[in-house]
């Protein structure tokens, strides 16, 4: 097993062949140059400034995904969000020092976009953390050959040959699970808690784009779907729709939530929640 940290996240790699470690901190290196609203250097850090940027070859796949999240969320989900989080002090410094009251997100229906090229008539700072993670996960999985699980601190990939079980984290109590996953090998699972980003007395990173606000109805979804970025999209999706709706427009995937009541729904996904 290989363990390593990127892009603010542990890593493991669990693969029976020797990884090509070089190929994968190439991916992981290449996103981050492209979409860390971290770096000043990154290109998506040009839509500050300039009225159309260029985000290269993964734009298109991205941006499409997050074509989908906005019509499910009715603009709850949008990669425009990263100046509401900035407002509220998740931002490269990480002061988590709130700059005065919420703002919302400019409409990503409003957001021009022709193949890989984006044109605003207004700065945007673009956040794809709803997607990323998962998104690099898989394609670093689907860059190694043979069985493979990947493994970015909780977004998971499994390639492997047998089903992985996996742990539900309960979102009070991280040192214990509310269910566990028994993965199916070709699927991935991805999560979102409230509880893994908060500060002050009232924020925590899942944001509605649509006001700027913090959600305050749910406190943790998972998503089991055959593509990771896919798994990672909706269960941040999961905060601001019915979960009956996500399974019917996305009958591959299965789901569990936990809302603010502590209330769990599953459906189709394989093993148990404790009751």
């Amino acid at each position: 097993m290989w363990a390593f940290d990127a892009i603010g996240t542990r890593w493991c790699i669990d693969a029976p062949e020797p990884v090509d470690t070089g190929a994968v901190r190439e991916i992981i290196d290449d996103f981050d140059r492209t979409w860390s609203r971290f770096r000043d250097d990154a290109l998506v850090a040009r839509l500050r400034t300039q009225p159309s940027v260029d985000l290269g070859s993964d734009a298109p796949a991205i941006f499409g995904l997050y074509d989908r999240l906005d019509d499910l969320t009715d603009g709850a989900v949008s990669p425009a969000i990263g100046a509401s989080l900035e407002q509220l002090g998740y931002d490269a410094q990480y002061t988590l020092t709130a700059h005065g009251e919420a703002i919302p997100a400019l409409r990503w229906r409003d957001v021009h976009r022709d193949g890989s090229v984006v044109t605003v008539d207004q700065p945007v700072v673009v956040d794809v953390g709803a997607v990323g993670k998962g998104f690099v996960a898989q394609r670093i999985a689907d860059l190694l050959p043979g069985p493979v699980t990947v493994d970015a601190s909780g977004d998971i990939v499994h390639r492997g040959t047998r089903p992985l079980r996996v742990a539900l984290e309960h979102p009070l109590q991280p040192d214990l699970a509310i269910g566990v996953v028994d993965l199916a090998p070709g699927n991935a699972i991805c999560a979102s808690a409230i509880n893994r980003r908060t500060w002050g007395d009232r924020w925590h990173h899942v944001l509605d784009a649509r006001t700027g606000e913090p959600t305050r109805d749910v406190l943790a979804t998972w998503v089991v779907a055959p593509d990771a970025a896919l798994a990672d999209g909706l269960a941040t999706a999961l905060f601001f729709v019915e979960s009956d709706r996500v399974l019917d427009e996305f009958p591959e995937v299965g789901c569990a939530v936990v809302d603010a009541t502590m209330r769990v729904r599953a459906a189709r996904m394989t093993g148990e929640i404790f009751r």
